[in-house]
């Protein structure tokens, strides 16, 4: 009996490990082929049988991408949207979330159903509304426009997950705080704020990866190269008659390190700032 239910149990075991290896090679033979494609030259692309490991290995498609103003251009202004989207969402999701836990007023529940269908909206169905407010406004192929578009779509989760984290911290952190003659904005930014930086670091680096990727608004908005992004940059890389395929993958490649720094950094941190904020909803 004993040994049926060990065998059982290997079994499964072996099935789960196996499943998985299957699922991880599905979901890395794309990412693998973008990598090898990136250090083939363009005409090999295509080379019939298609070879995953390539006899002209060559970084020149990185070269070209990074040797190019125009390249590196697309790169600063995707890392000046992403951090100063992540900075101001994390500042208004950290205040909103505050209220949301720790006061109680008026429409209170209207205005938190107003936040969650948010995120029910296909975000294609706001491209012209949005084009408009933003030509409006006169903030068309500017960077605020880019920014307050992009927190559009990034608040309404960040406070959902940081009301939710504040949720679980006990009102008497509060009360203690008060106690000894301080504010309720003394409490938030000297106690719980600390307390919850692993709920920030998950919502930020959550919010800088949707951010950087973004690709529908940031191309409706902007109309100048100098203020396109990564995504519209590995976009403009095909050519009315040829695809630079070689350094598209590379482009997407480079545009990559910097979402995989930030989880590797830090990936302890973001997964218990999820893993506590769904603990209260």
């Amino acid at each position: 009996m004993a040994t049926t239910i060990k065998t059982r149990r290997t079994l499964a075991k072996a099935g789960v490990i196996t499943g998985l290896v299957i699922g991880g090679l599905f979901a890395g033979l794309p990412v693998l082929w973008l990598l090898s494609t990136s250090f083939k030259s363009n005409g090999e692309v295509f080379q019939n049988p298609p070879k995953l490991i390539t006899g002209s290995f060559s970084f020149d498609a990185y070269w070209e991408i990074l040797g190019d103003g125009a390249q590196l251009r697309y790169f600063l202004n995707s890392y000046i949207v992403a951090f100063a989207v992540t900075i101001l969402t994390l500042l208004v999701a950290v205040l909103a979330g505050f209220a949301f836990s720790r006061f109680t007023f008026p429409f209170q529940k209207t205005i938190n159903a107003v936040i969650v269908s948010v995120q029910a909206v296909p975000p294609i169905t706001l491209v012209i509304p949005y084009f408009g407010l933003v030509v409006g406004l006169g903030l068309y192929n500017t960077y605020p426009g880019l920014i307050l578009t992009h927190m559009v779509f990034t608040l309404p989760y960040a406070i959902i997950m940081i009301t939710a984290y504040l949720n679980t911290l006990p009102r008497e952190l509060d009360e203690s705080v008060k106690v000894d003659g301080g504010t309720n904005w003394t409490a938030l930014w000297r106690i719980l704020v600390p307390i919850s930086v692993p709920g920030l670091i998950a919502v930020g680096v959550y919010t800088f990866m949707i951010s950087w990727n973004e690709y529908l608004f940031a191309l409706t908005l902007t109309r100048t190269d100098d203020m396109r992004t990564v995504p519209i940059g590995i976009q403009m890389l095909m050519g009315q008659h040829s695809y630079e395929w070689n350094q598209m993958m590379a482009m997407s490649i480079l545009g990559s390190i910097p979402v995989l720094l930030l989880f590797l950094l830090f990936q302890r941190r973001f997964i218990g700032g999820l893993t506590a904020g769904a603990v209260k909803a």
